[in-house]
């Protein structure tokens, strides 16, 4: 089966998708910008097409579209069987006018990966037309959360495969936390509402003194955090580490008995698996996608809209912390382990290339 991965592949979502498509398909790769250094080892230089552009995955990609009769010409010396397009408003759309306006080979297949159907096409009466056109195009879809899958089917998408965008390996469980330290390691973005986690650690701090929050990643609202967490007397309580490198992200992770995740929009995130797997107990925002993981006061807390937790229910989830711990990793290592999902992914798409 020859397969194209059609994204940003300096991105390493992309990348982590063609370390688990390689072993089982002849795997070439197209990207709308450059290629991470991981994809050398995956992917022959001769299999690959970097467009070299940058584009804005909201939408309005001139660039990108001009280099549509590009990606075209070189699909049709590819002859792939799939050309299988990541984020679907911007990559699934080239794909669709490759295949349908210029004639390029190739069935499409897509994955979605959560802003591009739960965000992009609420801005306008174009995005979701575009929308709806890839996803009846694709003949299988992807989906990494039950929510997302029905807001697909809505615009018009035929089958989905529906399975979270898991772990490639399982890390064991740390013998010792720390329960008074809590962890947040989303984007410092909008979309991913890291004031509200400052507020949100500001009401339990102000119960519980020994509480500390260390905040990983970068965006542009460092400084804002920044400043509000002076602002709320919070500034030797609240550390800014930037973005971290796989193993020290693992070892704040195993330190950490919390897990702080609010973003105002999402399907089913690593990052809180990733939390879990490691014994970490996550306070999530109130998203369907969030519910599909946590069930409030069992394994985890979901806050809803504007709520700010309290201290006694956090403490009545940490009095069962290493039980919690223990089902949560559990559930990863069954539900939500990446490879297994793929290689159903290879083997429906084998079933439908024979049909």
């Amino acid at each position: 089966m020859r397969l194209v991965l059609w994204g940003d592949g300096e991105s390493p979502h992309l990348l982590k998708w063609a370390r688990a498509l390689a072993p089982r398909v002849e795997l070439w790769a197209a990207s709308s910008r450059a290629f991470d250094v991981g994809f050398d080892a995956l992917v022959p230089g001769g299999r690959r097409l970097a467009l070299a552009t940058t584009p804005n995955f909201a939408g309005g990609n001139v660039a990108l579209l001009r280099q549509l009769p590009r990606l075209a010409q070189w699909l049709r010396v590819v002859k792939p069987d799939w050309i299988h397009a990541h984020y679907l408003t911007s990559h699934g759309t080239l794909a669709w006018l490759a295949t349908t306006l210029l004639g390029a080979p190739g069935r499409l297949v897509g994955s979605a990966w959560g802003s591009d159907v739960l965000v992009t096409p609420e801005r306008s009466t174009a995005q979701r037309w575009l929308l709806r056109r890839v996803l009846h195009a694709c003949a299988l879809s992807t989906s990494d959360s039950r929510h997302m899958a029905e807001r697909m089917r809505g615009y018009g998408a035929g089958e989905v495969m529906t399975f979270p965008f898991g772990l490639e390996q399982l890390p064991e469980l740390p013998a010792a936390k720390d329960d008074t330290l809590f962890f947040a390691n989303r984007g410092l973005e909008p979309i991913y509402a890291p004031l509200r986690v400052i507020e949100c650690f500001a009401a339990i701090a102000q119960q519980w003194p020994q509480a500390r929050l260390v905040v990983a990643n970068d965006g542009s609202l460092r400084n804002a955090v920044q400043t509000r967490a002076r602002e709320l007397g919070l500034q030797d309580r609240v550390r800014l580490v930037g973005r971290l490198d796989a193993d020290t992200q693992a070892d704040c992770y195993a330190r950490a008995r919390w897990y702080l995740s609010l973003p105002r929009s999402d399907s089913v995130s690593v990052s809180v698996l990733e939390a879990m797997t490691h014994g970490c107990l996550p306070i999530l925002s109130d998203l369907p996608a969030n519910r599909e993981l946590v069930r409030p006061g069992d394994n985890g807390w979901i806050l809803d809209d504007d709520a700010l937790p309290d201290a006694p229910s956090l403490k009545a989830l940490l009095a069962r912390g290493p039980a919690i711990a223990a089902a949560n990793h559990a559930w990863v290592q069954q539900h939500a382990m990446f490879e297994p999902c793929v290689q159903r992914f290879v083997q429906r798409l084998s079933e439908l290339q024979a049909a």
